[in-house]
């Protein structure tokens, strides 16, 4: 049975089939998780970056990284993680090219195949922080060009919190806590697009 509702007008009150009507939602904030055992790539990694999304918000780190191995046997040990904010918002589809370029910039600074630094980007809202992964899994949606969306974390009673799925250094208070203070900066930044477009 398809769900209704009632509109009211001069002339009384009606029924009406209640449709889903594809929109454009809000575009979101970029954020991109950069691990790495040494500072020395990340100016020429954020000017790569910077050249396509726009304006770096803020340099947050560096955080520490002990939340795993995964990563030592490519990169080395001592790893930590910056997270980078971009000004400009973005259209929540472009979530797959900007996973692409990392992608290419990951690999154009590889020695003999292995990474010198990781690259995660995300879509930052104010439901949800969605990463972007070539990995597939049963709970990640398919987005294009092997790309998949992967719902890392959902705002929840005043909080981001993590899935079951989630990784452990994304399920971490302190980052979560950034994020929270990040999405305060978001809501602003959605408020005054509004304004503006209202004008």
């Amino acid at each position: 049975m398809s769900p209704k509702a009632v509109t009211c007008g001069e002339g009384g009150c009606a029924e009406r089939l209640d449709v889903s009507i594809p929109k454009i939602p809000e575009p979101a904030l970029v954020v991109v998780s950069v691990l790495t055992p040494t500072e020395d790539l990340l100016p020429v990694v954020l000017s790569l970056l910077t050249d396509e999304l726009g304006k770096l918000g803020e340099q947050i780190g560096p955080l520490a990284f002990s939340f795993t191995k995964y990563y030592d046997r490519e990169m080395g040990s001592g790893i930590r993680r910056w997270l980078w904010w971009f000004v400009e918002l973005r259209d929540r589809s472009e979530l797959i090219t900007i996973k692409l370029l990392t992608n290419r910039i990951e690999q154009a600074y590889a020695n003999e195949g292995r990474r010198k630094v990781n690259l995660d980007p995300g879509m930052l809202t104010l439901g949800s922080l969605v990463l972007a992964t070539g990995k597939e899994s049963s709970h990640r949606i398919y987005l294009g060009e092997g790309i998949f969306a992967d719902l890392t974390l959902v705002y929840r009673s005043g909080s981001y919190r993590p899935l079951e799925w989630t990784y452990p250094d994304y399920a971490d208070s302190e980052l979560i806590g950034i994020l929270n203070g990040l999405r305060e900066m978001y809501k602003w930044k959605l408020k005054h697009l509004a304004a503006r477009t209202a004008l």
